[in-house]
């Protein structure tokens, strides 16, 4: 398969991208850091990939999106899977106060999102084929106190996901959202682990897998669809005062 990885020097992507190299798939990578996209590309060819390529970018420059994604397209030929990893955890209360901040937060990832996801429906259409996978967050299920900010972010693009994939369901496009719980990664260093984390490793897993079965809302690990599950249900005069 020809596989487009988007953030791909995010914890995540580097660990779905090894699984495929390993399966002897063809590779190209966007990200912002050209050492660090050179070190995965050899990293992917010693696992097995069958070629790689890439093009460094900052992904929240909407503007060089469908040049980037082109270029991936005349390296690999057609697209079979788009997976878009990139994004960031922000500081929730300093996002309250700054509206910069929020908005810059919001771009990178919701809007920013969007914006890939324009350039490769278009893409994919005309191929009348293919896979994107974006992962959003269980965030994005409902507006929590602690990072509101990210969720509202998450939320805007599952939403947009609903929708496209409805809309390229005739184009034989099919769109996944994935939504992962907490994740043990660089992003979330700062935080104290507990039971209920992940490892990026074990979310690549799922996302191989949910792209192969053609999944459409993949909680990750599973039991995050039960608890989001019970988390919606609770009526909004007891979740307002709610601060997990």
């Amino acid at each position: 398969m020809n596989i487009l990885i988007i953030g791909a020097a995010s914890a995540i992507a580097k660990a779905t991208a090894r699984i495929y190299a390993e399966q002897g798939h063809d590779l190209f990578l966007l990200g912002r850091n050209e050492e660090t996209l050179a070190e995965i590309k050899e990293d992917l060819k010693v696992r097995g990939a069958n070629s790689t390529g890439s093009v460094c970018l900052d992904l929240t420059k909407s503007a060089e999106h469908e040049s980037a994604v082109q270029q991936s397209i005349e390296s690999m030929g057609e697209l079979d899977v788009a997976l878009i990893c990139h994004g960031s955890l922000p500081d929730q209360q300093r996002a309250e106060v700054d509206y910069r901040l929020a908005k810059k937060e919001i771009d990178t990832n919701g809007l920013s999102v969007i914006s890939l996801l324009t350039v490769l429906s278009q893409r994919l259409s005309e191929q009348q084929r293919g896979t994107i996978a974006v992962i959003t967050s269980v965030a994005g299920d409902r507006g929590r106190q602690p990072n509101f900010v990210y969720g509202a972010a998450k939320s805007l693009v599952s939403t947009y996901l609903q929708g496209l994939r409805g809309k390229l369901l005739d184009s034989n496009v099919h769109v996944i959202d994935i939504r992962p719980g907490l994740v043990d990664s660089p992003m979330t260093a700062h935080m104290e682990k507990g039971a209920l984390w992940s490892s990026p490793e074990r979310v690549a897993q799922k996302i191989v897998s949910s792209i192969t079965k053609k999944k459409h809302t993949v909680y990750v690990p599973g039991y995050w669809r039960a608890i989001l599950f019970v988390v919606r249900l609770i009526p909004e005069f007891i979740f307002k005062r709610l601060k997990f």
